[in-house]
């Protein structure tokens, strides 16, 4: 199994701090079990202000089994630009009880953005908010699709861990209740369109995850 470096991306555009969370995981919870996935500790780098007009996003390190070209490779890591950029709007967004919905679009596409709206929705209509944070552990790229003929249809599909006990949904001004750590293995699509990568769709994999 090969690792990919840690390394700058830099994006000379506006980096949104925000990103997915809670609820999309209940509405998922009926998804297919699979094997657990293994692999070394990784952490997403710390969120920038949402005011910056530039700035370098650090790629996350990851795991592969593929034997990836220089072409894939550059489609990883586009493609884990996006990542990062969707996980910190799922933070900045659900923290905020689903009112901060502004430029949610940068990173997310697909169902990934109709995910956010609806959940933000709910948010403030039942006055709740997303309580900790939402982090990414052990990132494995699983597949690599790349079409020259049809960009469009470039795909990454990227595998993490996320431990529920780190954030929850909560009533307006309540905290993070304690509780005991869970493993979830979530399913990022990332995808390629109109010269820009995006998370498109979000899976539960399997209700464990490594050690966790």
């Amino acid at each position: 199994m090969k690792t990919g470096s840690s390394r700058p991306f830099r994006r000379p555009a506006l980096i949104v701090v925000a990103l997915f969370g809670a609820l999309a995981l209940v509405a998922l919870a009926g998804c297919a079990d699979s094997s657990p996935v293994a692999a070394p500790t990784s952490t997403l780098p710390e969120q920038v202000p949402s005011d910056a007009a530039t700035a370098e996003v650090d790629i996350p390190e990851y795991e592969t089994e593929l034997d990836l070209t220089a072409e894939e490779e550059e489609a990883v890591d586009g493609a884990l630009e996006a990542f990062v950029g969707y996980i910190a709007t799922i933070n900045r967004v659900f923290s905020s009880g689903g009112k901060d919905t502004s430029k949610i679009n940068i990173f997310a596409r697909d169902g990934s953005l109709e995910s956010i709206n609806s959940e933000a929705k709910e948010m403030r209509a039942s006055n709740t908010y997303m309580a900790g944070e939402y982090n990414a552990y052990d990132v494995k790229v699983e597949s690599v699709t790349i079409d020259e003929a049809t960009p469009k249809r470039n795909k990454v599909s990227v595998l993490f861990c996320t431990k529920d006990s780190e954030w929850q949904v909560v009533p307006a001004g309540e905290v993070l209740p304690s509780s005991e750590p869970r493993g979830l293995t979530m399913q990022y699509e990332i995808t390629f369109a109109d010269a820009e990568w995006k998370v498109a769709n979000q899976h539960l994999r399997s209700k464990q995850c490594g050690s966790v």
